[in-house]
């Protein structure tokens, strides 16, 4: 799927990027971009691909035409893992005195049934 003028000015506003951060981000000229946006030129399709990874990377998802028309939109960020390491894992007390299941009663430190 190639990248479409509005594609581009579309997927730079979801992302709020300026000209400058897509070119940075691509390798591709200002000016390539500025004028491809503005209809004035069509630049090669491997410069096309370039940016179009660009935005990609920054967290565009390009929607292919299929009846309703091409587009752009965010990918779902994904969530960051919970580090489980225990042993850097801070406990209040707290927060733990009332976490005994209902029947159970605390003997020796330790949970019993009662």
């Amino acid at each position: 799927m190639s990248l479409s003028s509005a594609q581009c000015r579309a997927a730079r506003a979801l992302l709020e990027w300026s000209q400058d951060d897509l070119s940075s981000a691509s390798k591709v000229a200002k000016a390539t971009i500025a004028n491809f946006e503005a209809g004035k030129r069509s630049p090669y399709e491997r410069t096309l691909q370039d940016m179009k990874q660009a935005l990609e990377v920054g967290g565009v998802i390009f929607i292919p035409e299929n009846g309703g028309g091409a587009g752009v939109r965010l990918a779902k960020r994904a969530t960051a893992s919970i580090d489980t390491n225990e042993t850097q894992t801070v406990q209040y007390e707290e927060h733990l005195t009332n976490d005994a299941p209902p029947g159970c009663r605390r003997l020796n430190g330790k949970e019993r049934e009662a």
